[in-house]
């Protein structure tokens, strides 16, 4: 759906510039973001390696691991379908570490192989178990005490305050995953109630 989004926004863009006889600015357009993108990457690459080396030593000193063990008993009720000593949890548990962080990039490996855990306890292989989404809404609406992407952007781009967002960024993500957890606790009590799917695969009467 993403991919048809952006298609769609491209035509018009291509469309509305042919229309007015303009198609090199959306050329020019096309090769500015090309060098603006390449731009960004480089001045994030110093901060994510800095704060990945935070992150490594605070997972070698232990922080990481207090941190773990602080969101256990959350987790274990965001979790309550995943045994406590689940492969899974390990994983998810250093994903919202990293998510609260702000090192995005760090978190996604880590909930990359707690989807994979988790899709190992799925019955259903052919639909999301409850608490795959409930991983994909909190690593989506993590709270985030410092947000070290944007900073780093903010700082390639010559900010003159590039810290100020910390407080409206924490103050968002704790909106936003008090949000998905209250949406995640409603679609699972209506899970509760809604009778098991059945796949044509699994019932040898049903052809076709």
């Amino acid at each position: 759906m993403i991919n048809l989004i952006w298609l769609l926004m491209i035509v018009i863009g291509f469309a509305f510039a042919a229309a007015q006889g303009k198609i090199e600015v959306v050329t020019q357009a096309a090769f500015d973001g090309a060098a603006t993108g390449v731009t960004v990457c480089f001045g994030l690459i110093s901060v994510l390696v800095f704060w990945m080396g935070m992150m490594k030593m605070a997972e070698d000193a232990g922080l990481l691991g207090r941190i773990a063990k602080l969101l256990g008993p959350v987790v274990g009720f965001l979790f309550p379908d995943v045994p406590r000593n689940h492969p899974a949890m390990g994983y998810i548990l250093s994903n919202m570490s990293a998510n609260l962080l702000g090192l995005g990039n760090a978190a996604t490996p880590m909930g990359i192989k707690a989807m994979q855990q988790l899709q190992e306890l799925n019955p259903d292989k052919q639909t999301a178990s409850p608490a795959m989404c409930t991983l994909l809404a909190l690593n989506t609406a993590s709270i985030t005490i410092i947000p070290t992407t944007l900073i780093a952007i903010r700082l390639n781009y010559h900010s003159a305050n590039a810290t100020e967002i910390v407080g409206t960024t924490l103050m968002a993500t704790i909106v936003a995953t008090f949000a998905a957890i209250v949406a995640d606790r409603w679609y699972r009590s209506r899970a509760l109630h809604r009778p098991p799917r059945v796949h044509k695969s699994d019932n040898p009467g049903m052809k076709g």
